[in-house]
């Protein structure tokens, strides 16, 4: 019979004896480090605070001081701050946090209350006036193009904004056989296809700003840069401001400066307060966005034709790259129908438009 080595029979035995015990200890280990990792709601903290500061910025931005120009900066750019959303989801799936995911509720919730109405079309077809305005730009080297372009949309009633005395001439001459009517008013002016009365400029308060205007040094702009009139219809007398205020300033020294387009929209109105007719419409550069509480005193009292009757957002400047949308068309007392944006010019601005009715 073969011997068999009782040695060699202990250590086996020793040796599963030993691989049982640490397959056993790697087990509870792992047991440990699964009770000590944190759970989906307990992931990723940081993504759910910066979720939750994003959507009290988009809800209470109305608060954030103005200091500086930080809250008109804000409400400028509001829109685009939806742009975090998707950013902080990737992140909140990466890190499998279920709390980030909930926390993301509250700025989906804030941006489509303040802009959900935006995406969906709300134009009607037909209207009984279509009106256009547009920043032709102080260094729009065709304005005889320009002024063509503008002509064939149509329009009734054409406003005009940021004209120089160099290029007035071309306006008046290319725009005379579509526009039997017009006023030019300092740098703004507008043209009819129906007759005009008691045109006169608006005193908006226009200064220089902290650092002089950012213009082309061969470019001068006359002071007036608001005007008001009243277009005969037939439905009626239509009053129409148009305007162009004052520029906004980012530089290290003044910040985001705007305190002299503010004093312009508080001036402008002040105007359209003391205005008797009903029926008025506001055309123009306004240098700033609906959603900024500077236009408190504008917007109180008229209403976007963009968000009343768009197809989005409307943004028309700068034309070759669009976020913000600073040209309006202001309505009270007529209804818009529609809204939409004209091909680029020549000038930093696309031309808006809006089809109204009574």
């Amino acid at each position: 019979m073969a011997q068999v080595d009782t040695a060699e029979i202990g250590l086996g035995g020793a040796g599963r004896r030993d691989s049982g015990a640490g397959t056993w200890r790697a087990g509870v280990r792992r047991l440990i480090r699964a009770g000590s990792r944190p759970g989906p709601w307990k992931r990723g903290p940081v993504l759910a605070a910066l979720a939750l500061l994003l959507g009290l910025l988009m809800l209470l931005h109305a608060k954030i001081t103005d200091y500086g120009g930080v809250g008109s900066l804000v409400e400028t750019f509001l829109p685009w701050f939806g742009l975090f959303v998707p950013v902080l989801l990737a992140g909140a799936l990466w890190r499998r946090s279920a709390s980030a995911v909930v926390a993301l509720l509250l700025p989906v919730m804030a941006w489509l209350s303040l802009f959900g109405g935006l995406l969906g079309d709300k134009s009607h077809p037909g209207g009984d006036l279509t009106v256009v305005s547009h920043n032709v730009g102080a260094d729009n080297s065709d304005p005889a193009g320009t002024a063509r372009d503008l002509a064939a949309s149509g329009a009734e009633v054409l406003a005009l904004e940021e004209i120089t005395s160099q290029a007035r001439g071309t306006y008046e001459k290319e725009l005379a056989k579509a526009y039997p009517y017009h006023s030019v008013q300092g740098t703004v002016g507008l043209w009819s296809k129906l007759p005009l009365s008691d045109t006169r400029p608006v005193d908006i308060k226009q200064d220089v700003g902290p650092l002089g205007d950012s213009k082309s040094a061969d470019v001068k702009l006359p002071y007036n840069r608001a005007l008001r009139t009243t277009v005969a219809t037939d439905q009626g007398p239509l009053t129409v401001y148009v305007a162009h205020l004052g520029s906004v300033r980012v530089n290290p020294r003044a910040g985001f400066w705007t305190d002299s387009r503010d004093r312009n929209a508080q001036a402008l109105g002040e105007a359209i307060a003391a205005e008797q007719n009903k029926r008025v419409v506001l055309l123009g550069d306004l240098n700033g966005t609906t959603d900024d509480r500077a236009f408190d005193a504008i917007t109180s009292q008229l209403d976007s034709a963009q968000d009343e009757a768009g197809d989005g957002f409307g943004f028309s400047y700068p034309a070759k790259f669009p976020m913000v949308r600073i040209d309006q068309i202001l309505v009270r007392g007529v209804k818009p129908e529609s809204s939409w944006l004209l091909p680029a010019t020549g000038s930093d601005h696309l031309p808006v438009a809006a089809g109204i009715s009574w």
